[in-house]
């Protein structure tokens, strides 16, 4: 049910849609209940979307938990006192921020997107996260681009993805 589009964003990329999954509803629950089995021993209290399908992914999985959900996003896009933090992307670099106020001191925060390539946006949600002194319970993703190498930047986390791509 994965879509594949070649050359998109930019020339050399092959971007893996997830649409068609989120557009049923059989699917969508499967997700959540694969990534809920996973998890749901960890006393997670909080689920961090990051931008912007992420947010999807976050918020079925905070209905399930029974949590609140709250958003990682690009630079300037958040009211009221943030952090942020610079990282590297595939094709680029990028700046995302989470609100002050929006985990504790303790929580344990499950990180959600729909997709993980070089773990650079992960790495930077999860010190997000830790620098507001909660802890990352895991990450969760519907999709793993391998050959990218991504989970080696999360070392010491829970990393769980649905779909691996190797090539």
């Amino acid at each position: 049910m994965i879509r594949e589009f070649p050359d998109f964003p930019e020339k050399g990329v092959l971007f893996r849609d997830i649409s068609p999954l989120l557009r049923r509803i059989d699917a969508l629950n499967y997700i959540v209940d694969l990534f809920y089995e996973h998890f749901k021993d960890r006393g997670i209290n909080v689920i961090a979307g990051i931008e912007s399908r992420g947010f999807i992914v976050a918020c079925a999985l905070a209905m399930r938990f029974g949590c609140g959900m709250v958003m990682i996003r690009k630079q300037g896009k958040l009211p009221g006192r943030t952090r942020s933090i610079a990282y590297t992307i595939e094709y680029g670099k990028a700046t995302m921020e989470i609100q002050e106020d929006a985990i504790s001191a303790g929580d344990k925060v499950l990180i959600a997107d729909d997709l993980i390539a070089t773990g650079g946006t992960a790495a930077a949600a999860a010190r997000l996260v830790e620098g507001l002194d909660a802890k990352v319970a895991g990450f969760a993703f519907i999709i793993e681009l391998a050959r990218l190498r991504g989970r080696e930047l999360l070392k010491g986390y829970d990393v769980y993805s649905l779909v691996v791509y190797d090539e």
